[in-house]
């Protein structure tokens, strides 16, 4: 299995990331399943913030930023 599987994809932060000084925890769905990855992010990221994965940095670790869910206009 390639090491870029969560490159491109979105999900939840389990623990808020500290910017530049601490990492957080994402959960993604990849290969099917749910997997946690330590996420990096510039700015400091609220628990519960979706993100989109933009890097993959080292094993089970990734860049993320915040990814804003998309509203549906009725």
């Amino acid at each position: 299995m390639s090491d870029s599987a969560p490159l491109g994809r979105t999900g939840a932060l389990i623990v808020a990331t500290r910017g530049r000084a601490g990492a957080g925890e994402v959960l993604l769905t990849v290969r099917g399943s749910k997997e946690t990855y330590l996420a990096w992010s510039d700015d400091p990221l609220p628990r519960g913030q979706e993100v989109l994965v933009i890097e993959v940095t080292g094993p089970r670790t990734v860049h993320v930023e915040p990814w804003p869910r998309l509203l549906v206009q009725q």
